[in-house]
């Protein structure tokens, strides 16, 4: 029941005909994509209802100058060895129907995650390092032996299988799952709109499964932190593309809109206090099968290092729409470090010896090769074609080479990746938890592309499990320096999303941040509670 339809009518009689009714605020944005199954994040990920996070309260999560913040926590603590975490809850906290809200619901969450096929449960062994998640999701122990425990109501401990100093960050994308309500109707419970409950700022009042679109209310019984102070939210993914935002931006029937490269002047022109940049914690980059001619020899791949003109790519061929990348960290993400960046020159007679001491003179005898890049909508849409063509041209010009172009779907384009069926790739990647251990965790032993480098390796090794930041950053600088000196990869861009927000829309959430970027629903949690409309 929305509770603002019961003080609606409660003001109604007390105020009779004495003043006008106090009319609600509704915010339209874009958000999620036009298909999802279930509202339940810990379920799914990748076939998720839109918005399904911002109905849950996370353990923490992050503000606009991305300070990690407690939410359901209002604590934690780690061991002297550093192997577990001891979280706190925040007393009071419920669930939508009034049942309370306990650490048996987090606990819950990640135990059927790990056991019931969910397609993020990579992550949590990846990023997390819970203690026998991999044997669990593997089959080949209880889920009694993860290192989850629900000591009391308000407290949960968590055994990693190593030093984590991060974990906290990690726990920005655990949320709980309303075990009474699963043991009741089992994943169902997250089909229908009758029976989803909420722990979160917001409550669901209705789901168009046709376009994944939502609109929640604010919640009357959430009493945790960042309460929202609007009354309704609005997400409707059909309004991700520009070609469809901006027109319903200006028919007034959206708050905002992502713009497109020929939209931005227009727009700038028009509301120039309205445009908002965000660079995007992302990053693409070339990258090898190592073990496959010609780029099992380091030569050529520092060739490929140096001969890309990143300001001319993101200036001319991506209207600033992405800026370049000298480093696998984005500018503002812990651990970047100018010191890496600054080595990411365009040197072309550099890029020409590199190709000559791999047996190559102006490109003679290079075998031609065919760079593979994935097929997907967004920001890297917009980005990676063009930025795919740009390097057919620049690799040509520079080194004499010849470079073929193929786009994949996302399925084929991985299962080339990890089967190493090609020996060039444009690899996009958007962290998934804030410390510089996510990207470089993605060339770690194995990892994503199969790299198995020991001296990196070993150094990435010591520095997630060290708890000293300055003696962490230091330790990823030198990890990534490893990369540089074997050319493991090309960095080439972080992407950038231009929106267009209205002047009705104020509050925290659409202020820059002190680096001058607004986040808009990349935090979601932070900015739909942090706005007001007029």
């Amino acid at each position: 029941m929305n509770a603002l339809l019961k003080i609606a009518g409660g003001l109604a009689v007390a105020t009779a005909l004495s003043a006008p009714a106090l009319a609600q605020t509704t915010v339209v944005a874009p958000s999620g994509s036009t298909a999802g199954t279930y509202m339940d994040y810990m379920k799914t990920v990748y076939d998720r209802g839109t918005g399904s996070e911002l109905l849950q309260i996370p353990i923490a999560t992050f503000d606009k100058e991305f300070e990690l913040t407690p939410m359901a926590a209002e604590s934690w603590s780690q061991s002297e060895d550093g192997l577990t975490w001891t979280f706190k809850l925040r007393s009071g906290l419920v669930w939508s129907d009034g049942e309370p809200l306990t650490a048996e619901d987090f606990v819950f969450a990640l135990q059927r995650a790990a056991t019931s096929g969910y397609d993020f449960a990579w992550y949590w062994d990846f990023a997390g390092g819970i203690k026998g998640w991999k044997e669990v999701t593997e089959g080949t122990a209880d889920v009694s032996t993860l290192g989850l425990k629900a000591v009391d109501d308000l407290t949960i401990e968590v055994t990693t299988v190593a030093p984590k100093p991060y974990f906290p960050s990690v726990t920005s994308l655990w949320y709980p799952v309303p075990k009474h309500k699963v043991d009741e109707l089992g994943d169902d419970w997250a089909l229908d709109v009758a029976n989803i409950v909420s722990s979160g700022p917001f409550e669901i009042e209705s789901w168009e499964k046709s376009n994944n679109s939502v609109v929640f209310t604010k919640s009357d019984t959430y009493t945790g932190p960042w309460a929202p102070q609007i009354d309704r939210l609005e997400l409707d993914p059909t309004l991700n593309a520009p070609e469809v935002g901006l027109p319903a931006f200006l028919a007034g029937d959206a708050d905002y809109s992502f713009l497109n490269t020929g939209q931005v002047p227009v727009a700038t022109q028009r509301y120039p206090d309205g445009i908002r940049k965000n660079a995007v914690f992302a990053t693409s980059y070339i990258s090898y099968d190592l073990d496959a001619a010609p780029f099992n020899d380091v030569n050529v791949r520092r060739a490929f290092y140096y001969a890309v003109n990143r300001e001319e790519l993101t200036t001319t061929v991506l209207k600033d729409i992405a800026i370049p990348a000298g480093s696998i960290l984005p500018p503002g993400y812990p651990g970047y470090n100018p010191d890496v960046v600054a080595q990411a020159t365009f040197d072309p007679e550099k890029a020409k010896q590199f190709l000559a001491d791999a047996g190559f003179p102006n490109g003679e005898g290079f075998p031609e090769v065919e760079i593979w890049y994935r097929e997907e909508g967004g920001y890297n849409g917009a980005i990676i074609p063009a930025m795919a063509q740009y390097l057919q041209a620049e690799f040509k010009e520079v080194l004499g080479i010849s470079l073929n172009i193929r786009a994949l779907p996302g399925p084929e384009w991985m299962d080339g990746l990890r089967g190493k069926k090609n020996n060039i790739f444009i690899a996009p990647y958007e962290y998934d938890y804030l410390d510089p251990s996510n990207f470089y965790g993605i060339f770690y032993n194995g990892g994503r592309h199969g790299y198995f480098i020991p001296e990196y390796d070993e150094i990435v090794a010591k520095a997630d499990s060290e708890s000293d930041w300055d003696t962490r950053y230091k330790l990823y600088a030198e990890a990534e320096q490893v990369m540089i000196d074997q050319g493991l990869i090309v960095p080439l861009v972080h992407p950038v999303t231009i929106a267009v927000v209205s002047d009705q829309i104020t509050g925290d959430g659409v202020q820059p941040n002190s680096l001058g970027f607004t986040q808009l629903d990349r935090l979601g949690h932070y900015f739909f509670t942090h706005i007001t409309k007029q």
